[in-house]
């Protein structure tokens, strides 16, 4: 009777977890370790990594293991365990920034435990040693070919409204929306992952604005809060060569606005031609 009564209640657990594979394609399973306290802690963790068909989260707060089922065409683990991370529970793979623990409520400030995650700090080597942190080096490079393109795409907007020609800053913001839209955040450094996701929506929003018209008046007041983002992203990238963050105090009506440029002359995209040198250099971004 014992037995019958055990395989009763699994069975519910069973159907649940079969039913969850159904919906997802391609489906994967893995288990990983996730550092949490209490029912609150289970449903922050198992919300922050669902996705509707593409992934499931199913965390058990005694064992502190999580059962990861996710559609490997769309999405991975790495990207789940990030988004986990950014609600601030640690896992074996990625560490929480302190300020997200901080923000967590009382009951769920689990005891942390430190270790090394091996794409967000640099490793240490043998003087004399021929190995190479592969890892490290991979994320890298990954991260900044992808920011790179959408970083040029940007220079390409701001060129076009310096010539106050409207036509050609919409083509370009249509190829800056293409590459926003192509970055694998998965292949992102944690640091620089926590500033993309804050200010992604916002990027292809202001993106958009600029693509769908070619009122050069309309445009540049989306290139203000592009340009914000945009300086937020840079701040936390890996830049190939200096950026300088540049100063009009005469745009947005007298209260002033941004942009960034590769050049250290002032080419103003707020006003081109009329006041083509208006501005200043106030911050010059470099590794």
């Amino acid at each position: 009777m014992k037995s019958i009564s055990k395989i009763l209640m699994a069975l519910p657990m069973l159907l649940s977890f079969t039913s969850c594979n159904a919906q997802i394609k391609n489906a994967t399973t893995e288990s990983v370790k996730i550092y949490g306290n209490c029912e609150m802690c289970e449903s922050t963790i198992e919300k922050a990594g669902n996705v509707k068909k593409v992934a499931k989260v199913d965390w058990n707060k005694d064992s502190k293991m999580a059962t990861l089922t996710y559609d490997a065409n769309i999405t991975s683990k790495d990207e789940i365990l990030k988004r986990i991370a950014l609600a601030g529970y640690d896992s074996d793979n990625f560490l929480v920034p302190d300020n997200a623990y901080a923000q967590l409520p009382a009951c769920c400030q689990y005891q942390r435990v430190k270790k090394t995650v091996a794409h967000t700090e640099e490793p240490k080597m043998t003087i004399g040693s021929t190995d190479q942190p592969i890892r490290t080096m991979t994320m890298e490079t990954q991260e900044a070919n992808q920011l790179t393109a959408v970083f040029d795409n940007y220079f390409a907007v701001k060129d076009a409204l310096v010539e106050t020609n409207g036509a050609n800053a919409s083509e370009k913001s249509k190829a800056l929306l293409t590459t926003i839209n192509t970055v694998e955040m998965d292949k992102l450094t944690m640091d620089v992952h926590i500033v993309w996701m804050k200010i992604l929506n916002d990027l292809k929003e202001d993106s958009e604005h600029i693509a769908n018209t070619k009122d050069a008046a309309l445009q540049r007041t989306h290139f203000m809060t592009l340009s914000k983002n945009m300086y937020t992203l840079m701040t936390v990238s890996k830049v190939e060569q200096p950026v300088y963050y540049q100063f009009c105090p005469m745009a947005n009506d007298g209260k002033g606005a941004n942009w960034l440029s590769k050049e250290s002359t002032i080419k103003n995209p707020y006003y081109g031609t009329q006041m083509l040198t208006c501005g200043k250099t106030v911050e010059t971004i470099q590794e």
